[in-house]
């Protein structure tokens, strides 16, 4: 589920002053990234820095496999240049026609390949500002939710505070009872016998004390 949330730069010089010197790893390469995006819930700007970042990994991974794949064009083609070069005796049209392309397609490789290694200089430092937005973005995600866990905690604390305390007074109150109608029962049935008593429906047994509860030492 995507939430949107305005996000709060006010701690991003103490994020960059934290994270001075450290690597940040990419994050939507880091499997535990996303099972904590998948527990806290993602927000519209989450979800839009990693689009981001996923589409510059993707084009420069694609970029490296077509410097690779220009890398053994150029290679063929200059194969295919020596190889002419045994062939320039004859002086054919073709042989001519055959080195000029290959000629042609080289210089067309030199200036894809230079265009390509110039993005490919750029492609990292895009990477890293958009990986960091990302980790700030996750992290006041994270410290939101923290705070929110902790003002619950705090407040199921003083609940439970008050309802022990709250517990302790009815427990003392029950067993002032208990012990009363002890008192009570034991001085009838001594004044008066427990025929008499009987006859008012008294069943408390005087032998039976009622449970000592011991109270907490604080």
């Amino acid at each position: 589920m995507i939430r949107k949330r305005k996000g709060n730069r006010g701690d991003e010089k103490k994020y960059r002053a934290a994270l001075a010197g450290r690597k940040i790893p990419v994050l939507t390469l880091d499997n535990k990234w996303h099972k904590l995006i998948a527990r806290l819930g993602s927000t519209a700007e989450i979800a839009r820095l990693s689009e981001k970042l996923n589409d510059l990994l993707k084009r420069q991974g694609k970029i490296n496999t077509e410097l690779k794949d220009m890398h053994l064009l150029k290679k063929k083609l200059m194969e295919n240049i020596m190889a002419s070069m045994d062939e320039i005796e004859s002086a054919s049209p073709q042989v001519d026609k055959k080195m000029d392309e290959s000629r042609r397609l080289i210089e067309e490789c030199n200036v894809k390949m230079g265009q390509y290694r110039d993005e490919n200089l750029e492609l990292p430092k895009e990477i890293d500002a958009v990986n960091y937005k990302l980790m700030v973005a996750t992290m006041e995600l994270c410290y939101e939710r923290l705070q929110q866990n902790t003002k619950e905690i705090n407040e199921i604390n003083d609940w439970l505070t008050s309802t022990r305390i709250e517990l302790k007074k009815k427990v003392l109150r029950k067993q002032d009872s208990e012990t009363v109608n002890f008192e009570l029962y034991s001085y009838m049935h001594d004044i008066f016998g427990s025929e008499v008593l009987e006859i008012f429906d008294m069943q408390y047994n005087p032998g039976e004390k009622p449970p000592v509860v011991k109270q907490d030492k604080k």
